[in-house]
């Protein structure tokens, strides 16, 4: 079944919402702690979709451990290494999701990765080694370490759900939501400090990203997402998500100012091939 240009606009639409909130979290940083920006993410995720979707009987414990990993560590994670990094360069390096996908995949599901696949993989890692060899950014080394970790901890929560019972889409994000919001709230606490002063000082532009983030990124973001999802083939809609960083480099350049230099392009344009190899080999192997 060939997309519609209604549904083609549609699957283009994910990418660019979710591209564009790394740029709204690199400005809700500033005026936020980055678990707490994620606890009032999710926290108002939640709030939207638990009234229209119902509890899942019987799968709260796998929720809870899903949204920790899935979640609470891997924006943790993220959104810490975000704060020190560019949104181009962090939105470039988080691809690394990809390979590790296809890796864990390979481990836990047994698919079959092939050569192919693993000269994506390989060529993804070259594109991190290139940003993260950038002399710019000798100082920040930990930041992208953080945004990798990040990347596979989201890997490991998808091999999570793949091993879950049957539940439909909206009502897995809105369930995550609602373990995660407190999860982060909790683990905000524990390490970060000046919540409060930062309700008291932020601006509408703080305010404006927590609303895009848990509104637009996360309700409308995999609303669309999953509406594509359940009318066509992934391997149709999953090659939309490779505009994602060029989406965020946009809105970095646009919005925020940011002015990527050679090797970060370089770097970042083989790290896109890498994953490119790796979506489309996936496709040929589960169309033979």
């Amino acid at each position: 079944m060939r997309l519609t240009v209604k549904d083609f606009l549609l699957a283009l639409s994910v990418p660019i919402i979710w591209g564009m909130g790394f740029t709204f979290a690199k400005a809700g940083l500033n005026e936020f702690p980055p678990l707490f920006l994620m606890s009032l993410r999710f926290s108002l995720a939640a709030l939207i979709l638990c009234w229209f979707y119902s509890p899942p009987v019987g799968q709260f414990r796998i929720l809870f451990l899903l949204a920790l990993v899935s979640a609470t560590i891997q924006y943790g994670l993220t959104f810490t290494g975000l704060k020190g990094l560019d949104a181009s360069t962090a939105a470039l390096v988080v691809q690394m999701e990809v390979p590790f996908g296809a890796l864990l995949a390979a481990i836990f599901l047994k698919d079959n990765l092939g050569w192919i696949r693993a000269l994506g993989m390989a060529l993804a890692l070259v594109g991190v080694a290139l940003i993260a060899g950038a002399p710019s950014l000798q100082n920040q080394l930990f930041s992208i370490f953080l945004v990798i970790l990040g990347a596979f901890t989201w890997a490991l929560g998808q091999i999570m759900i793949k091993k879950m019972a049957s539940i439909t889409g909206f009502q897995l994000i809105a369930w995550i939501a609602f373990f995660a919001g407190p999860q982060m709230l909790i683990a905000s606490f524990l390490i970060e400090s000046g919540h409060l002063e930062s309700i008291k000082s932020a601006t509408i532009v703080g305010w404006g990203a927590v609303i895009y983030l848990g509104v637009i990124m996360t309700t409308v973001g995999y609303g669309i997402w999953y509406h594509i999802l359940k009318k066509y083939n992934v391997n149709q809609v999953m090659p939309f998500l490779l505009l994602m960083p060029v989406s965020s480099i946009i809105g970095a350049v646009l919005f925020l100012g940011e002015r990527p230099n050679l090797i970060t392009i370089t770097g970042g344009t083989t790290i896109i091939i890498g994953v490119a190899i790796i979506v489309f080999a996936g496709q040929r192997s589960s169309n033979l």
